[in-house]
């Protein structure tokens, strides 16, 4: 083993435990997302979210002896350029991420469409993910994903689509049999990874398609963008609410069903007057 590893892995076990390796063990134990029998495939965007996934992974793989899974670690690019590329094949290089590169032109497809390229790459990009993971023998498909992102999304739905939805630690693909999504970084908090990167002053590529990448923020490299207006409103919001994130993060997990005018399951909606009148 590398000194390279000792130092990263050690980081996130001791001066990062509390923020980084116990959050993650309680969101993989909580919601039970590693099983014996499982291929996990870490998807890593060269993002300071999916490399220290990698990385707690990597910790996990030690720390779980005792049970039968095997994780395999996947950077797709999607059309990066050389410079940005360069950049994740050295972090990989610094990490020791046994990562796979696989080739994409996805940008390229998007950067075409005249209407919404940032859904299209999205998806696609969503969509190439689960193909390779399953050609790699993969069930699953592992985030980036953190606390933030979670209170950002919620927040975005409600005020942008007025739909109440929530980012879900794990998913089962509907258009991929067989294949489930997770999201181990559930607790963790963006400003701690961060923190680690600038600890080990490690540096990540920011949003690196054509559209965005000569826009960045001076603080955390976050384009000018709907989930960035977002961010900044849930800062103002903070400063006279101290406890919005918590509140908007727990508020998924306390729907009282009894006071909504309504909700879909399974693609049907529920109006709260179905069964109002049996009440009296």
């Amino acid at each position: 083993m590398s000194e390279e590893i000792d130092i990263y892995e050690q980081s996130i076990t001791t001066t990062f435990r509390r923020f980084l390796w116990s959050k993650f063990l309680k969101a993989v134990k909580e919601f039970n997302l590693v099983k014996d029998g499982d291929v996990i495939c870490v998807c890593i965007s060269g993002g300071k979210d999916s490399m220290v996934l990698a990385k707690l992974f990597m910790c996990l793989k030690k720390f779980m002896k005792d049970m039968n899974f095997e994780v395999k670690y996947l950077l797709m690019n999607p059309g990066y350029n050389k410079e940005n590329l360069d950049l994740n094949i050295q972090n990989l290089k610094t990490l020791h991420i046994p990562a796979e590169i696989h080739e994409t032109n996805i940008f390229e497809v998007a950067y075409m469409q005249d209407k919404s390229p940032c859904f299209l790459c999205a998806k696609m990009r969503r969509g190439a993910l689960y193909n390779i993971a399953k050609s790699m023998g993969c069930n699953k498909i592992a985030l980036g994903h953190h606390y933030d992102d979670v209170i950002e999304t919620t927040l975005m739905n409600m005020l942008s689509s007025g739909s109440f939805q929530t980012m879900l630690p794990k998913l089962r693909s509907t258009n991929y049999e067989g294949m489930e999504l997770i999201r181990p970084m559930y607790y963790i908090r963006e400003k701690d990874v961060i923190r680690f990167a600038k600890h080990h002053e490690l540096n990540f590529i920011q949003c690196a398609c054509r559209f965005t990448n000569e826009y960045k923020s001076a603080e955390d490299g976050i384009g000018e963008s709907r989930r960035a207006y977002i961010k900044a409103l849930i800062k103002k919001l903070k400063e006279e609410i101290p406890d919005v994130e918590k509140n908007i993060f727990n508020a998924p997990n306390n729907v009282t069903l009894d006071m909504i005018l309504g909700y879909k399951k399974g693609g049907e909606y529920h109006s709260y007057l179905d069964d109002y009148d049996l009440e009296d």
